[in-house]
């Protein structure tokens, strides 16, 4: 499945259910006709805009979105498109599809305004994807044309990212930290056992994470802590003490001051607040920094307020860095 909600309409092109490899139209990601409600992605895609303007909210961050835009979603982001404005296909796929591909998808860009050359390669490689996807279902010989078809679109789009200067060591010690938080934060928040397991100081990791995020690691890992409640808070219907179980709080009052800290309001408010039209809805942020790769998002501490005919805060794309959303 590509998301955890209702199903969605039926995608154009083969099944985003069935297929390691699929494409379909933007509607097929939505968990009812306008988007009410963020849904949580379980495959990865790329999303290529083909008509009209409007905004993404890719983990509570919106992204501008117009012909040429290009984004990537990981497994375990919440995606919303109001509305939506705009028209775009949908390539997902499962890890497994590119076993064999040398290929880090962790740096790969969330956001991207493709031009000129960029633009019409990308298109010609998510076109002919799309013909192949219809015209060749199923079969070992299919299935393999669709993989190096992927193949080549996404290392394409990594070449553009090939010129980048190389990593600083702060950078290379921050990504294995948040690789480590990816995997333990439900169960820890205590810096010392990330510390321990990467065989450095705590002084180390937090060095390295002022150094990538303007943050200590103490507050990288909170931030992510926070991002899956309000992944979950959004975007399911579970009980929102069970969520704090989930997330390793033992006592639903503690995990009511944690999220209420880091996000400036109660998890009921902030669940309240999820199916309000984007036009009544303002969420004040933080400037974005450094996000987390796989499957972190850049969801920071911030207001979520009510407002007669207000608007949604629309932050600029954020800029292309090394290791995750927009973020590349």
């Amino acid at each position: 499945m590509l998301f955890t909600g209702p199903s969605p309409a039926p995608p154009i092109g083969t099944s985003p259910r069935t297929d390691e490899i699929a494409t379909f139209a933007l509607a097929g990601l939505a968990g009812d006709t306008g988007w009410r409600r963020p849904v949580i992605v379980e495959r990865e895609l790329l999303i290529l805009t083909t008509r009209g303007h409007g905004d993404a909210e890719l983990d509570f961050h919106p992204l501008p979105c117009r012909p040429g835009t290009l984004l990537r979603v990981r497994p375990g982001q919440v995606l919303r498109c109001v509305g939506p404005q705009f028209d775009a296909t949908v390539v997902a796929w499962d890890p497994h599809a590119l076993r064999d591909v040398d290929l880090d998808l962790a740096t790969a860009v969330t956001w991207r305004q493709l031009a000129g050359e960029d633009e019409d390669a990308v298109i010609n490689e998510v076109s002919q994807l799309v013909v192949d996807c219809q015209r060749h279902p199923d079969g070992p010989t299919a299935r393999a044309l669709l993989r190096h078809q992927l193949a080549v679109l996404l290392l394409r789009l990594a070449l553009a990212q090939a010129d980048r200067s190389p990593a600083r060591p702060e950078e290379e010690t921050f990504h294995r930290f948040h690789r480590e938080v990816e995997h333990g934060y439900p169960h820890t928040r205590r810096v010392e056992d990330y510390a321990a397991g990467l065989g450095c100081s705590v002084r180390t990791l937090t060095r390295a994470c002022l150094a990538v995020t303007g943050r200590s690691a103490k507050q990288v890992i909170d931030e992510r802590v926070a991002l899956q409640a309000a992944r979950l808070l959004a975007a399911t219907d579970q009980p929102i003490a069970q969520i704090g179980r989930h997330l390793g709080f033992s006592e639903p009052t503690n995990f009511g001051r944690f999220f209420t800290r880091e996000v400036g309001v109660s998890p009921g408010a902030f669940r309240a607040a999820r199916d309000q039209p984007a036009g009544n809805r303002v969420v004040r942020q933080r400037p974005p920094a450094e996000p987390t790769g796989a499957n972190g998002g850049r969801f920071r501490s911030g207001t979520v307020e009510t407002t007669n005919g207000g608007h949604t805060a629309r932050p600029g794309p954020p800029a292309a860095r090394p290791g995750g959303p927009g973020r590349a």
